[in-house]
């Protein structure tokens, strides 16, 4: 049998460069001290959450009432269903 197309079992032979004998380590981020890769992280974090489109007041609460009354549903709907397998357990079981 051969492998499927892309297996990465076996790298194939063409696939590698003959002369790369010199190996990356990490790149830009590793000349960089840990506390610089973290001060970085941070940065593209905050640049990252002024990209979010925020919600107005109004919006979130219209989200919030409408998961709050979804949960009460859902916990009644999971009473009643509760309810009936205990009363068909009595009434199987005794």
């Amino acid at each position: 049998m051969t492998d499927a197309v892309g297996s990465i079992d076996m790298p194939d032979a063409q696939d590698e460069a003959p002369d790369s004998k010199k190996s990356r380590k990490g790149g830009k981020r590793g000349k960089k001290g840990p506390l610089k890769r973290l001060a970085l992280f941070y940065r593209q974090i905050v640049a990252e959450l002024r990209k979010v489109v925020w919600p107005s007041r109004n919006q979130l609460s219209t989200y919030t009432t409408v998961v709050i009354i979804f949960v009460v549903i859902m916990i009644g709907l999971v009473t009643l269903i509760d309810y009936g397998f205990s009363h068909a357990a009595k009434y199987v079981f005794g």
